[in-house]
């Protein structure tokens, strides 16, 4: 399968089968919602459009990145978002990096958002439609995040059928500027065990697919084949 890797200013609107990658944290609190029971998931342009769509739906959550604020309800730490009941909720969504890039290729033929969390069902999900080529969208430091870089790299080994050892690609995550930064309590709105959530390979077993929805960007969970088991489940 040919790939490429760009940063959100390279999307150029040609792409038609893309993976937007958020590690840390965007895309793998997601999942981790999706987890908890969320419905789906709104991505917002702004923090107004987010506060705006919540008062046009008093029952949905909104979420942010960076401290909590008038009404929010979450922040942007998969962490935190463990604690949170979100069964059959909707949230909304607005983060620095990982939003934005899956608002840029929103109307993609097949548009994914992933992060190690949810890497193999995220491969699957490309293998079984058959494509032959994928943009790899690296959200992070306008494409420059160590640890969205490893994650494409990582996908793409995946996709080429090669059983890769996760533990190289983990490291370059481990030791990228963003997780020191999160260790170090320099982003607001983090949990100091955010970047070991981060950190999880295949923890789900389903993949992250965003489109249009009467007009807005929603994001939801793509179950993979039945046979699918993630590593966490295997492990219990």
């Amino acid at each position: 399968m040919d790939s490429r890797v760009v940063g959100i200013p390279e999307v150029d609107g040609t792409e038609q089968v893309v993976v937007v990658i958020d590690v840390m944290r965007a895309f793998t609190t997601a999942a981790w919602a999706f987890h908890r029971g969320a419905a789906k998931i709104v991505l917002a342009a702004d923090e107004d459009e987010a506060l705006a769509v919540k008062a046009g739906h008093p029952g949905w959550l909104a979420l942010k990145d960076g401290a909590s604020a008038d009404g929010f309800d979450l922040v942007n730490s998969p962490r935190l978002i463990q604690e949170a009941d979100l069964v059959g909720r909707t949230v909304i969504q607005k983060t620095t990096a990982g939003t934005v890039g899956a608002l840029a290729v929103v109307e993609a033929k097949l548009a994914l958002c992933a992060s190690f969390a949810v890497a193999g069902a995220t491969a699957r999900v490309l293998t079984d439609t058959g494509t032959d080529s994928v943009t790899f969208v690296a959200t992070g430091e306008d494409g420059r995040a160590a640890e969205d870089l490893a994650c494409a790299e990582y996908l793409d080994r995946l996709l080429a059928g090669n059983r890769p050892d996760p533990g190289p690609y983990l490291h370059r995550a481990a030791t990228s500027p963003a997780a020191d930064d999160l260790r170090g309590g320099r982003r607001r709105g983090a949990h100091p065990a955010d970047v070991e959530l981060c950190l999880e390979v295949d923890r789900f077993d389903f993949a992250m697919k965003v489109g249009l929805e009467e007009g807005t960007a929603v994001l939801r969970p793509l179950r993979t084949r039945p046979d699918a088991v993630s590593a966490a489940d295997r492990a219990r």
